[in-house]
């Protein structure tokens, strides 16, 4: 076994995440299939309650848009502010966006980003169904942003850039599209040590959101070098008890954790 191409990669997360959309089936943590009970909104529910979601928030958005497939919340640590525009980098079925679109109000914007066609697909449904006029999701990746130059006034992901394979092209993108003065708030996994040959080179502890975790100096090297100021990142030692159960045996808490991660674009 080698360590796996970056196409090979993009194919197998779009593989991946399609499917999960297509089935409708919830996660619990990711992409870890082998943790899950039986499919359904209540392990989704009990599955991002656990990560820092509130009950409240839980209940208040479209049935079938929470998969739980993050690692935390990054809409909390982003203090939203009314008519602010959001992105949020690989959206999935629109769970964030939609609690995004409420802190911001009718007068903000949110504008979700997402590679696998099923999920745009699902999640532009939902937006429908539901009413949120202040919410779009365009298909396209997170290295290459369907985004303009300093519109964005706040960035937010769950548990994405860990599966691209070009991290520091998507924190250029970022910085691209972020207004001077705006700010990222992300919720990744994060390495704490070096992960093993045999983590690392597992195509599906890939897609499931660990063997592509980079160490923090290293991210913040890439934040920084994209040009972000004020970069901030705290690992959640609490998450190893969810991170434990997304591959059972195999003790990957001992070089992954959940991270808060923060950084600001300069204002000028």
């Amino acid at each position: 076994m080698s360590e796996p191409s970056a196409e090979e990669v993009r194919k197998a997360v779009r593989r991946n995440y399609g499917g999960i959309a297509r089935s409708g089936s919830q996660e619990c943590g990711c992409a870890a299939e082998a943790c899950c009970g039986e499919a359904g909104d209540s392990t989704a529910g009990e599955a991002s309650f656990a990560i820092g979601y509130s009950l409240e928030a839980l209940s208040s958005v479209p049935e079938g848009s929470n998969m739980g497939l993050g690692c935390g919340n990054p809409v909390a640590i982003a203090s939203l502010k009314a008519g602010e525009t959001v992105l949020d980098l690989g959206s999935g079925g629109g769970f964030d966006c939609f609690l995004a679109a409420e802190a911001v109000g009718a007068d903000g914007t949110v504008i979700g980003v997402d590679a696998t066609p099923e999920m745009v697909c699902k999640a532009r449904r939902l937006a429908a169904e539901n009413g949120f006029e202040n919410v779009e999701f365009r298909l396209g990746e997170i290295e290459n942003l369907p985004v303009a130059d300093n519109i964005v006034d706040v960035i937010i992901s769950n548990c994405v850039i860990n599966l691209s394979p070009e991290k520091a092209r998507v924190f250029e993108e970022a910085f691209r599209v972020l207004k001077p003065g705006g700010r990222v708030a992300i919720s990744d996994v994060v390495a704490t040590a070096e992960l093993p040959v045999e983590v690392r080179d597992d195509l599906s502890l890939y897609t499931g959101c660990i063997a592509g975790a980079s160490l923090i100096d290293d991210l913040e090297a890439m934040l920084k070098r994209a040009g972000f100021v004020s970069v901030e990142i705290e690992p959640k030692d609490e998450s190893k008890a969810f991170i434990r159960e997304w591959a059972p045996g195999m003790n990957v808490e001992d070089f992954v954790v959940s991270a808060i991660i923060e950084a600001d674009k300069p204002s000028q």
